[in-house]
């Protein structure tokens, strides 16, 4: 997207991902943000802890205070813990995983969709006639259980679940998708979990996060305006495996 001209708020939450096996990587924004900006994107981060209520409005508010405006959303967040089994399952860990994945994601689109009205309604608003992008991500449930995630698999089968109601919602104003990309490499799977995929795909590897970002970059381009309410798989055939 900051290839294609974006300015990006990227957005990040640490203590989330001390929590998993791999660790934080306490420089992983900062250093995303500085790879960007050094091939002249405009790029600004903010860290915000989408368990609070309060945190989809404020990251909308900081991208119209870096840009002055907001055209695009890709809700891209997720949380996730490994040993979340139906044994194991307990209410605090199902309200916090619909808290980040699904609230924070409705309350996301929810003040996006005010902020791109409220830029509507001034003179002469640059961009205001330019219907807005949203684009989420579900994680393929429906393509094969995920039995020690239950949470998490409830959770972004829920954004796959509401598209099309966001789209009907927010039409003809913006576009609202969702993408499946399938067992993706960014660096999480341990050896075990890398080949017992790669053994089931029919392409031979994992996906790659150029795969993702690919379709994710149309859907929110100029070409795809005629797209909406849509569950898109690009998964390198991972849903057609037996």
């Amino acid at each position: 997207m900051v290839a294609d001209g974006a300015a990006v708020l990227l957005h990040g939450w640490e203590p989330h991902d001390a929590e998993q096996p791999w660790g934080a990587d306490t420089a992983g924004l900062r250093t995303l943000a500085a790879s960007l900006a050094s091939s002249g994107g405009r790029v600004a981060t903010a860290v915000a802890d989408l368990t609070d209520p309060a945190a989809p409005r404020a990251l909308v508010e900081s991208a119209l205070d870096e840009f002055g405006r907001l055209d695009i959303v890709v809700a891209n967040h997720a949380r996730s813990v490994p040993w979340a089994s139906l044994e194991d399952l307990d209410a605090a860990e199902i309200d916090l995983s619909y808290a980040v994945n699904t609230r924070a994601t409705l309350l996301l689109v929810k003040e996006f969709a005010a902020a791109r009205k409220a830029a509507a309604e001034l003179p002469n608003a640059p961009g205001a006639d330019v219907p807005g992008r949203i684009v989420l991500l579900t994680s393929g449930q429906i393509d094969g259980p995920m039995p020690a995630e239950i949470p998490y698999a409830a959770s972004k089968a829920a954004l796959a679940g509401i598209t099309p109601s966001l789209a009907a919602a927010l039409a003809p104003h913006s576009t609202v998708n969702c993408v499946n990309p399938g067992p993706t490499d960014t660096g999480w799977a341990d050896a075990d979990v890398t080949a017992s995929v790669v053994g089931t795909m029919p392409f031979g590897r994992w996906g790659r996060p150029e795969d993702a970002a690919n379709v994710i970059a149309w859907l929110v381009g100029p070409d795809a305006g005629w797209v909406t309410g849509q569950v898109i798989s690009s998964d390198g055939g991972w849903s057609l495996r037996t």
